[in-house]
């Protein structure tokens, strides 16, 4: 234990003086995600907020055609500017998110009771227009259905032959719950923060020793293997430690930061919440400190093992992407799995929904016996004789 300790010690010492490692594991690594994330995020749904309060401006071709039209979407919100020869160009060119325009027979197909045509023009794969182009489309959908009625009631007819099947919608969903549509990626933040903050120390201090052949010298004491092993780990598991920390405290702010209640949500990440995600990432932060000392051991060279890690580094996202598309029930069985007993259980909290006392077991127990099994293979390489050598 003592040998242990003294390696321990000497890393996290050593790798607090390295300022490349300290901005890697302990700033860029754990803030980088949230800011980037709070940021896009909250930028673009600000800027869809603010267009949602605001009319639309709607270039309108053969406004003439249908003044009654006109001011019936004017009173909704929509401003008609000035008609534009190439309306098709202008979307292209995003000069307008949408174009409306009205035929010369409009008039004449309405004064009929006939079913009367416009062209609304927009381009969706231009995704900043959606939210004017919906708004647009429920403008003109409204204006249908109110003259539809009021021509049933003009020849004498019930408006409710128009509806025979109503439908009553009962969104289950609670404003804590709407908030998984934001923050659906967050376990794989949090799993990046761990593989992030001990990436640079287990490069350093395996594949780093053996490029500058310091390695062997220590090898060469008379002292168990698995000891210096567990010192290295400790280092390592240290570090992502505290980069998952940060990283949980940093988008705790930002939750707070983000319009939620303009939104319709409630975004809890408070302690409640980052205590249990510490609590369930623990098992990770061994495994992944020796999924990470295990890579580095198969590098000769520092640059070597950058680019295995950034191989290892897409391993968590899997869990992520299945789980977006092909959603499934929730099962007991998954909390056994690692990396996908976080994903379901982080997004259960981030839902509002409880993880049971049976489940965080679960989830916690069985990423011990995962990383256990790791390491054990970790110690097998570690007594490898090639292993110091870096020819």
């Amino acid at each position: 234990m003592k040998t242990t300790l003294t390696v321990f010690f000497k890393e996290v010492k050593e790798n607090l003086r390295d300022r490349r490692t300290v901005l890697s594991a302990l700033i860029f690594g754990p803030l980088l995600g949230p800011f980037l994330f709070m940021m896009v995020t909250n930028t673009a749904l600000t800027r869809e907020l603010n267009k949602a309060d605001q009319p639309i401006k709607v270039p309108v071709i053969g406004a003439q055609y249908a003044p009654n039209l006109i001011a019936a979407l004017r009173q909704q919100g929509l401003v008609p500017l000035q008609a534009i020869d190439d309306p098709e160009t202008a979307v292209r060119n995003r000069d307008a998110d949408a174009v409306l325009r009205i035929p010369q027979g409009f008039g004449t197909s309405w004064r009929k009771g006939e079913t009367s045509q416009v062209e609304l023009i927009y381009d969706s794969s231009q995704r900043d227009s959606d939210s004017s182009v919906g708004r647009l489309k429920s403008m003109l959908e409204s204006y249908s259905r109110r003259e539809g009625v009021m021509r049933l009631v003009a020849r004498g007819l019930s408006p409710t032959m128009m509806a025979p099947l109503s439908v009553d919608e009962r969104d289950q969903s609670t404003p804590q719950s709407r908030a998984i549509v934001i923050f659906g990626f967050l376990p794989y933040f949090f799993v990046l923060a761990v593989l992030v903050g001990g990436m640079s120390l287990a490069n350093d201090l395996t594949a780093g020793e053996r490029e500058r052949q310091s390695l062997e010298p220590l090898f060469a004491n008379p002292v168990a293997r698995w000891k210096i092993l567990l010192g290295k780990l400790g280092a390592i598991g240290t570090f992502s430690l505290m980069s998952l920390f940060i990283s949980v405290a940093a988008f705790a702010v930002s939750g707070k930061l983000m319009p939620a209640e303009r939104l319709g949500m409630v975004i809890d990440l408070g302690f409640s919440f980052a205590w249990r995600v510490v609590l369930m990432m623990l098992p990770l932060v061994m495994l992944l400190a020796a999924l990470q000392t295990l890579v580095a051991a198969f590098a000769k060279s520092y640059r070597e093992a950058q680019t295995y890690q950034s191989i290892l580094m897409m391993v968590p996202i899997i869990p992520t992407m299945l789980l977006s598309i092909m959603p499934v029930k929730v099962a007991d069985w998954m909390y056994d799995i690692p990396l996908l007993g976080q994903q379901v259980g982080i997004m259960r909290l981030l839902r509002g929904e409880s993880v049971s006392a049976m489940q965080m077991s679960h989830c916690v127990v069985a990423g011990v016996v995962v990383a256990m099994l790791v390491i054990l293979i970790t110690a097998w390489v570690y007594r490898s004789e090639r292993l110091a050598i870096s020819a």
